[in-house]
């Protein structure tokens, strides 16, 4: 496992160099595009006789479990990196259209990129039950701030936008997977959970989930207030993702929503009232490289997987139409109410689009697809997944910053 991580890494940091020095685009987006170059130009060998190179890629692959190395690691560490720089305060006032997105735009996407595939597969020729379609709509609705969060800032967006696409990304993570744990549960038994069922499993996962990030929170700020020595903080933060993570799922609470209250704690009142200026310049250090490092990794085996996907002509146009269906799902979810009540949210004119398009999907949704039982559901609900990534991280995230200046253009 360790010559695994030694190549995934030097590749890795090869890849972000060819971006930085040839290419330029933002790194997460860079790495990605160069993999997925990368990829299909071993594919193209393979096809002209020469496959050793891409068997050797496959192989690589297939020793990395990508569900089980981004759910039971990276997301912990990209959770708490995400949170930790997140301004409480502000975030209070934008409580309730981050709230509502983050929940109810999740579930309302969800349900229609579920019923939405139930209608128009058949038309394609493919049979997939209404049960690994809301399975679909719930591993596709959360989104990735990560990649579009530097371009917004970059572009001069709006403070108000960043906060909310921030905060709104950071917990529908957690909503997402405790979503796709009822739905597959159901799937799997080919019965409907009754609303009481899910309704305790909601509460269970994710408000314990929230709990057990206040608890953890509390008590970090606690053992960092007590000392001051940022080698010995620094350690303690990471101690506190890494175990907190790991007892979260040894109590069947979400991890995700436990990581982002615990990273909003020692964001906020750690750095304030628990840290002295070094240490708080050595822990915002340390987590701000962790967090560009684990994203980049992730982003190069996202570019690399799609040596792992099987695409011909009907999967390719069954792909298509998933990822038309999950645009216009989150415009319905999250454009359309933001459009109604964008200045009762405070947001400003032409915040809807930003939404909209900013809404990009990541690495979570290839871990949870990937997280499926195998079988002919599981490798469909790959394409469509993969591409839908690929198409939300290419077109939308290098396309975000042009349509940020517009809207700002016309709010001049």
């Amino acid at each position: 496992m360790f010559e695994v991580a030694v190549i995934c890494l030097v590749l890795t940091a090869l890849l972000a160099y060819v971006n930085h020095r040839f290419v330029g685009l933002p790194t997460t987006i860079g790495v990605m595009a160069v993999a997925l170059l990368l990829s299909l130009g071993l594919i193209g060998l393979d096809r002209l006789g020469f496959g050793s190179l891409r068997q050797y890629e496959t192989t690589l692959l297939q020793s990395i479990d990508f569900s089980d190395l981004l759910m039971q690691g990276m997301l912990s560490v990209l959770l708490f990196a995400g949170a930790l720089h997140i301004d409480l305060s502000q975030l209070r006032s934008y409580r309730w259209p981050v709230g509502l997105l983050a929940v109810f735009g999740t579930a309302l996407s969800t349900v229609i990129v579920g019923y939405g595939l139930y209608v128009a597969l058949p038309w394609l020729g493919f049979e997939l039950s209404l049960g690994y379609c809301l399975v679909f709509g719930a591993l596709i609705s959360p989104t990735d701030p990560i990649a579009v969060l530097g371009i917004l800032k970059s572009a001069g967006a709006p403070d108000s936008v960043k906060l909310v696409v921030s905060g709104e990304s950071l917990f529908n993570d957690g909503v997402g997977v405790v979503l796709f744990s009822i739905l597959l549960s159901a799937a799997l038994q080919d019965t409907p959970p009754s609303v009481a069922d899910a309704g305790l499993l909601l509460l269970k996962e994710a408000g314990g989930g929230l709990l057990l990030g206040g608890l953890l929170g509390a008590l970090l700020f606690y053992l960092l207030r007590s000392i001051n020595n940022y080698q010995v903080e620094v350690l303690l933060t990471l101690a506190g993702v890494l175990g907190g993570y790991e007892l979260a799922h040894a109590l069947h609470v979400s991890g995700p929503l436990a990581m982002v209250v615990a990273g909003l704690i020692v964001g906020n009142q750690g750095r304030a009232l628990a840290m002295s200026d070094t240490t708080r310049h050595h822990v915002d250090l340390f987590w701000e490289l962790l967090d560009e490092i684990f994203n980049a990794v992730l982003f190069v085996l996202l570019g690399l997987e799609i040596v792992m996907v099987v695409f011909n002509g009907p999967v390719l146009l069954a792909a298509t139409v998933a990822i038309v269906i999950a645009l216009a799902a989150r415009w319905l979810a999250v454009g359309v109410p933001v459009a109604a009540f964008g200045h009762s949210f405070n947001l400003p004119d032409g915040a809807w689009k930003l939404l909209t398009w900013g809404g990009l999907r990541g690495g979570i949704s290839v871990a949870l697809v990937l997280s499926l039982p195998s079988g002919p559901a599981r490798d469909l609900l790959l394409s469509m997944t993969y591409a839908v990534v690929v198409f939300s991280i290419l077109v939308q995230g290098t396309t975000i910053k042009r349509l940020v200046q517009r809207v700002m253009a016309g709010n001049a």
